[in-house]
């Protein structure tokens, strides 16, 4: 299965959860507490706030060499959303990925998903974590902050 037979197929529409493939096509679906649309939210309205050009994307499905990953939040430059607007899953990662975890994420999940999405050009990739604490990573560090965002909470609230 390709991501274009997943967006097309009447069965996987509006399901409540995440859906990605894995590098042999097969869907990977992870249902997704409250707290998780919380803080995608969250992230998203201050993305936006803190620079008012580019896009922020929420559920953004990108292409890797190991099946389609969907970063839950996102945020691309101009130029990016440009060369990736029309597609079904982003040929490039956005500059910005983020994932909120679950609790059935594993570190080894995460570190794969951080370096897929950096070999498809990210510049920063973020964990958000089941309490709001994130955690900036560029290719090969973890920052203290971010270098996109240096405004950036490193802690959102959702009470």
């Amino acid at each position: 299965m390709n991501w274009q037979e997943v967006c097309d197929h009447p069965d996987l529409q509006n399901l409540p959860f995440k859906i990605e493939l894995n590098r042999q096509g097969q869907l990977i679906m992870t249902p997704v507490k409250v707290y998780h649309s919380v803080f995608q939210g969250e992230m998203a309205a201050q993305l936006k706030t803190e620079r008012k050009e580019g896009k922020v994307l929420t559920e953004c499905a990108v292409h890797t060499h190991q099946g389609t990953k969907v970063a839950d939040v996102a945020w691309m430059s101009a130029d990016t959303f440009l060369r990736v607007k029309d597609e079904i899953e982003c040929s490039i990662a956005p500059e910005l990925c983020i994932e909120v975890l679950s609790s059935s994420n594993t570190a080894e999940e995460m570190e794969d998903k951080r370096s897929l999405y950096f070999a498809n050009g990210a510049k920063e990739v973020w964990l958000c974590d089941q309490h709001g604490h994130i955690s900036f990573y560029m290719p090969g560090v973890q920052l203290e902050f971010s270098r996109l965002f240096p405004n950036f909470p490193a802690m959102i609230a959702y009470t």
